[in-house]
């Protein structure tokens, strides 16, 4: 008689999981060691190009593509001097989280905003209830009077963060500027798409602490080593089961796709920065490049000036090159 095959349960696939983001987490640190002077000598190389982090961004997958506007698209061309990125919870041995990272903007003086450096930090956290992922801390830009990109939602998303800290409640919604974001964003309505709002990202969720997330990530150590040794954790039944409403920030969250920005930027546009620089002079030897999404049928385009840019055209002073057209997102370039 066979026996019957032993039943698996969520706990053990868990476990399985877990195993898995552990050797990520190593991989991500160990390269990021043995990358770091790569990076290093490719800064001090790409700094002797003109318009070298303008171009990439051009060539920008869609995660940042659909965001960068008219306006925007002239401020990269013609003022992004640098762009990098870190992992701070690493840095000099640290054994902090590897998925943390820092993303620095660097810009020449122009007509917009009065930093010559915007730096967004991404904090890699877990909650109460066990969901991980991104947190942010909204970023002041200082914006020139009637230059703001973000039609006032960066500065709004900075004034509920101070009036939040000063009541000591990272989710305190009984406050004027809760209120005051709150309608904003429904009146906002997605309409203003600008790279820069990412700048006020929180979260997708909510924001959550480092204290919260240390106190998680030692209940579920706690919990993962029940599970190994085959007994079960008093609190292995459930996670902290708060409302899921109280763990909704949306309301006020003025870019809703903010971790998927950083993601992009820092897994993909950073380590592939001359990959896209070199897909971006190939576009400029293909003569067919220039009629991207040009309309057919010959007719001017009517709303030209309210479409984005292609940096491209910009840096190298070509005339305009449509890349979206007025029926939806833009068509994601070639990647060769």
């Amino acid at each position: 008689m066979s026996e019957e095959p032993t039943p698996i349960s969520y706990e053990d696939l868990a476990e399985i999981e877990d195993a898995f983001a552990e050797v990520d987490d190593e991989i991500m640190r160990r390269q990021y060691e043995l990358s770091s002077s790569l990076y290093a000598r490719r800064a001090e190389a790409v700094a002797k190009i003109p318009n070298f982090w303008p171009l990439v961004v051009e060539q920008a997958p869609m995660e940042i593509e659909d965001y960068i506007t008219h306006e925007d698209s002239a401020v990269f061309a013609e003022h992004l001097i640098n762009l990098s990125v870190s992992r701070p919870e690493i840095e000099n041995g640290k054994k902090g989280n590897p998925r943390s990272v820092e993303i620095r903007m660097e810009f020449s003086a122009n007509e917009y905003f009065e930093d010559t450096t915007l730096v967004k930090r991404c904090w890699y956290r877990r909650a109460n209830d066990g969901w991980t992922g991104l947190v942010s801390e909204p970023v002041k830009i200082h914006w020139k009077k009637s230059k703001d990109l973000t039609d006032g939602l960066t500065d709004a998303a900075v004034a509920l963060w101070i009036a939040r800290e000063k009541a000591g409640d990272a989710t305190a919604t009984a406050l004027p500027e809760y209120k005051a974001l709150e309608k904003k964003v429904e009146n906002w309505n997605g309409s203003n798409t600008s790279f820069f709002t990412w700048f006020g990202w929180v979260s997708g969720r909510r924001y959550v602490s480092l204290e919260e997330s240390e106190k998680a990530n030692a209940e579920h150590a706690t919990r993962k080593e029940a599970r190994k040794s085959g007994s079960k954790s008093r609190t292995d039944d459930a996670e902290d089961t708060e409302d899921a409403e109280a763990e909704d920030d949306s309301a006020v969250e003025v870019h809703q796709q903010g971790e998927e920005v950083a993601a992009s930027l820092a897994e993909d546009v950073w380590p592939n920065a001359i990959k896209f620089f070199t897909q971006a002079q190939e576009l400029d030897d293909d003569p067919e490049a220039d009629f991207e999404d040009s309309d057919l049928d010959g007719e001017d385009d009517q709303d030209g000036d309210d479409q984005p840019i292609d940096i491209r055209s910009l840096v190298q002073g070509k005339e305009k090159v449509r890349t979206r057209d007025s029926f939806g997102p833009p068509s994601k370039k070639q990647k060769k």
